[in-house]
């Protein structure tokens, strides 16, 4: 009974355009607008999908069985699992970088205050050209909430490459830092070339993954106030070619963490590796 009466309604809705197009002018308000027709015709359908349980009106009413949502969301939960992993290692990647970069901000601007404060125009000239004067510089320039004479108080215990492997390469008789945004800093003063100082950065201090590439990196402060990566030798000069970035990452990066820190600043600040 229910689906005679939509079949006539929707035959009459059909007619009503056809006359409201011949008889425009002959109308007046006798003729209901076609949309209206349409609009009462919607109402009165949803109505009926609430009242009516036969499958053959649920069916033309457009509604899903059990069994279509059910595979449906099957598919959505297996789309999910191959996406969201995804998602989330390039979210933490681009955590990582965003807390490096600052870092990186705060040196470079440090570094150029302390040779602008000295009329310098180099590092050397400016005095940094010990490993006291590197810890105060840092006192200075930077806001520390812990001092520690020994990295292990400062810096995670352990640290994994990428690879897997140990580093233990950053492990130096110097002072080291926790500064007020939870980076810890091992500054080193190692002058070879152009190369004054060796900076250890752990972006998240003690707390995990600590690995290599991930949230431990390492700054090298050139004399002209340039920070950059691991110098190919003593003649390298900053800022480094990309090609001598990428033969430094090649090299180094998976296992010492070394080059790592170049090869994100030739990718625009991304994390490709």
């Amino acid at each position: 009974m229910v689906g005679k009466m939509i079949s006539t309604l929707r035959s009459f809705a059909v007619q009503t355009r056809i006359l409201s197009k011949e008889y425009n002018i002959m109308a007046g308000g006798y003729v209901r607008s076609t949309a209206q027709d349409d609009k009462n015709l919607n109402k009165l359908c949803n109505k009926c999908a609430i009242v009516c349980v036969g499958t053959s009106f649920r069916h033309w009413c457009g509604a899903f069985t059990l069994a279509e949502v059910l595979v449906t969301l099957g598919i959505i939960g297996v789309v999910s699992a191959m996406t969201v992993p995804t998602l989330m290692q390039n979210y933490q990647r681009q955590s990582y970088v965003t807390q490096l970069h600052k870092t990186y901000n705060e040196f470079s601007q440090a570094l150029l205050r302390y040779q602008t404060d000295r009329n310098a125009i180099n590092l050397s000239e400016a005095g940094l050209s010990s490993q006291d004067a590197v810890n105060n510089f840092i006192t200075t320039y930077f806001k520390n909430v812990k001092e520690c004479d020994a990295m292990n108080n400062c810096f995670a215990s352990s640290y994994k490459g990428l690879d897997g492997s140990t580093i233990d390469n950053y492990k130096v008789d110097v002072k080291s830092y926790v500064l007020a945004s939870g980076v810890s800093i091992r500054p080193y003063y190692l002058k070879s070339g152009a190369k004054l100082v060796n900076i250890g950065i752990d972006i998240n201090g003690q707390k995990g993954p600590n690995i290599g590439g991930r949230d431990l990196f390492w700054f090298y402060v050139y004399n002209n106030g340039v920070i950059d990566d691991y110098p190919i030798d003593a003649n390298t000069v900053a800022p480094m070619t990309s090609a001598e970035r990428d033969t430094q990452f090649t090299t180094y990066c998976n296992s010492t963490a070394d080059g790592c820190f170049g090869k994100i600043l030739n990718d625009n600040w991304q994390m490709t590796y």
